[in-house]
């Protein structure tokens, strides 16, 4: 992109690297910042440098902290016995401002793609199995999407929890709350009909 000025062309393909952001988002981002706000331009390059050099993973669930363990891991009053596996710290945050989980969690930083190099290792699940090993955990919950690579990756991890003989459970999908049969998705209504409840 031609702006006549070298460095303004290196902050608008920076800003690229930014998910959903394209050459003209990243344009309207840099020219805002620039005409509009260089104080706040300042403080998000300075927010930016700091937690790109301090935040670091757990080493206990593998989520993002500035500590080794963080906070989550780190707080006696939750359940060690229950152990949600999520994809991203994104679907951690969603689990925990949603719902009253109040077990522990793993975060496996993707999900089974071979064609994308995220295999076992690149998932931590050595670790995820010397974790199960230890005794604590007695329900593995597999929070993983509901995506062909979430199924497998979800598939992987009950085969682990049998190994360590750990109980492992998978959340529920199907029909959302509010919503209407006529316009749910073949593949959503299909499994929320195999995977019906009783009532009682």
């Amino acid at each position: 992109m031609s702006t006549g000025s070298p460095l303004l062309a290196d902050l608008i393909d920076a800003l690229r690297c930014l998910p959903g952001v394209g050459a003209k988002t990243a344009q309207r981002m840099a020219f805002h910042v620039l005409e509009r706000d260089r104080s706040g331009g300042r403080r998000l390059s300075e927010r930016l440098a700091l937690a790109v050099e301090r935040i670091g993973n757990c080493t206990r669930c593998r989520t993002f902290s500035e500590e080794p363990v963080c906070a989550l891991c780190a707080n006696t009053s939750r359940d060690r016995s229950l152990l949600c596996i999520v994809e991203t710290p994104v679907d951690q945050a969603a689990i925990e401002q949603a719902t009253g989980f109040r077990g522990h969690y793993f975060v496996l930083l993707g999900r089974l793609s071979p064609l994308d190099g995220m295999g076992p290792k690149e998932l931590g699940l050595d670790a995820l199995a010397q974790r199960l090993g230890e005794g604590e955990v007695k329900e593995l919950i597999a929070a993983t999407n509901p995506t062909v690579e979430g199924e497998a990756t979800a598939h992987l991890l009950a085969q682990l929890a049998r190994a360590a003989g750990v109980r492992a459970s998978r959340l529920a999908h199907g029909v959302p709350l509010g919503g209407e049969l006529e316009f749910i998705d073949r593949g959503t209504l299909a499994h929320a009909f195999g995977g019906r409840q009783s009532l009682s």
